[in-house]
């Protein structure tokens, strides 16, 4: 569903010598319909760089993107068939709940009966229905994270980016939220692309994980046996074995 064939970004490096002020970072990645994929790694790996050149906010040098067969690399964020949820929310601070969450289908909420409808149920589906006339500075964090997490469900993507979304909440509240985007997207067939710092976030939701290191992906598979059975030296060092 989701490809990345060397798929490469460089940047220049700070304060370096000049034979090594560029960091070259190339992605190969395959992400079947329907998978949760965790990416983790050491900060500076390139998780991030990975994640903002799917969404469009970074265009590679080199390499193709695909979805569902449809070559996206270059097209503008707002064009590609995904949603994203970031750690910060991204709600808008005057606008009810209702609203931030039709957002997602029209952004000048010119919204149909069927729309409405569909918000309704959107909102049931994360558990916040009863707080759709409130603004968001009336909710908690959690009850944030679940207007956001309603608003890219109703749009319907086939791909769904997360970036570390739920590392602010207590450990209860956090798995909670994992387990309702593990539900949700088994339910709408939806592909989940997330970056993580937290092996233990990786094994309670993905199916499958990416280890990032040094700007390529040097591990690839069942989450389960890559973090309890790693072989990988560097993969090794960073679980701390």
């Amino acid at each position: 569903m989701l490809t990345l064939n060397q798929l490469t970004h460089s940047y220049a490096q700070p304060n370096q010598p000049r034979q090594a002020d560029t960091t070259r970072l190339t992605f190969d990645l395959e992400v079947e319909a329907g998978d949760i994929v965790a990416l983790i790694g050491p900060s500076g790996a390139g998780k991030s760089t990975l994640l903002a050149m799917v969404a469009g906010f970074l265009a590679p040098d080199s390499g193709t993107l695909t979805i569902a067969g449809q070559t996206i690399d270059r097209q503008l964020p707002s064009e590609r068939p995904l949603s994203l949820l970031f750690q910060d929310h991204n709600l808008f601070p005057h606008l009810s709940v209702f609203e931030n969450i039709g957002l997602g289908l029209h952004p000048g909420l010119k919204l149909s009966q069927e729309d409405k409808e569909n918000i309704v149920v959107a909102a049931s589906r994360v558990g916040i229905q009863k707080y759709l006339d409130r603004l968001p500075e009336q909710l908690s964090g959690g009850q944030k994270q679940r207007v956001a997490l309603a608003r890219c469900l109703i749009r319907k993507r086939p791909l769904l980016l997360l970036d570390e979304p739920f590392s602010a909440l207590d450990p209860a509240l956090r798995k909670e939220m994992l387990e309702l985007v593990k539900t949700l997207a088994r339910e709408q067939q939806t592909s989940v692309l997330m970056v993580t710092h937290s092996p233990e976030d990786a094994l309670k939701i993905a199916g499958k994980c990416a280890f990032i290191s040094q700007g390529k992906i040097r591990v690839f598979g069942p989450t389960k046996q890559i973090l309890e059975e790693p072989e990988d030296k560097e993969l090794k060092k960073y679980l701390g074995c």
